[in-house]
């Protein structure tokens, strides 16, 4: 059997593929190497994965996650991979390359990631040539759910919310401002701040919410896309949940700037199997 894994901050999907084509997807909650330790990092897939695995050996991992941004992360993640599968290769990625290799294929495009957080790279079909830089959660992430998440609590503190979402938002969050308040400053905000977005999208036809995500989503694109070369000529691609949910948006926001709308992923752990499996068969 072999895995490929995708990892985001709030949750990771893992693909156990048995004889190539006997595909199994398993979840596990997210983790990221600025985060978590590698001993947390093992706990996670030992108590998790590993029960679901049946005891069937593991050849190989292809592991894709966020917050491998140089080998010293990468190998906090490999180190606790190795601990769990011994007799396994393990390959451990940027999230992404993961995303180009998912929406690209072998082909030339932008891939952007649009879940938690937010990043994009321009993609020549084979190795990532240029890379605006994701800031994170605190100075960046734009067009994240992270990103999103605050921009709704700060019309909700602000009181800058219409009377009609105002009420629907202290009826979905009855625990009140101070509870919110306290628990934005505890582990794992960035994750807390991007589960907002379900009242966005119970919510995404009222103006005030649409105007909202676009001015997020287009933030995104002008900060980050419209910075390579050639943008205008590639198609621009996406993964992650943010642009599978809002990409009516997403896909207006491309127009108003005469960009190439390229595939929505939602989940990028199919074709990234597809993508490390297919030569095989």
């Amino acid at each position: 059997m072999v895995i490929v894994a995708d990892c985001g901050s709030t949750k990771c999907d893992w693909l156990l593929v048995r004889g190539h084509r006997d595909q199994h997807l398993e979840n596990t909650v997210g983790f990221n190497p600025f985060f978590q330790t590698t001993a947390e990092i093992q706990k996670i897939v030992e108590d998790q994965l590993s029960p679901k695995l049946l005891g069937d050996g593991v050849e190989k991992v292809w592991f894709y996650g966020t917050g491998v941004h140089d080998e010293e992360r990468g190998e906090m993640i490999a180190r606790a991979l190795r601990a769990v599968f011994p007799k396994a290769e393990v390959f451990v990625w940027h999230d992404l390359l993961g995303a180009a290799r998912a929406t690209c294929g072998h082909e030339a495009g932008i891939s952007c990631i649009l879940g938690t957080g937010s990043n994009s790279c321009y993609f020549d079909g084979e190795n990532i040539l240029d890379n605006v830089p994701s800031l994170g959660w605190l100075l960046g992430d734009e067009g994240s759910g992270t990103h999103l998440g605050k921009a709704l609590l700060r019309a909700w503190y602000y009181r800058e919310l219409p009377t009609d979402l105002n009420a629907s938002f202290n009826a979905a969050h009855p625990e009140g401002p101070d509870s919110i308040k306290d628990r934005i400053y505890e582990k794992g905000a960035n994750a807390y701040l991007a589960s907002f977005t379900q009242f966005l999208g119970e919510n995404i036809n009222h103006p005030f919410i649409k105007n909202l995500v676009s001015n997020s989503l287009g933030e995104f694109l002008d900060r980050h896309v419209i910075k390579y070369s050639g943008y205008q000529h590639v198609p621009i691609n996406f993964v992650g949940s943010i642009a599978y949910h809002f990409q009516d948006i997403l896909f207006k926001c491309l127009e108003e700037r005469k960009m190439k709308p390229g595939v929505v992923v939602r989940k990028p752990i199919y074709p990234l199997a597809d993508y490390h499996i297919s030569p095989i068969d």
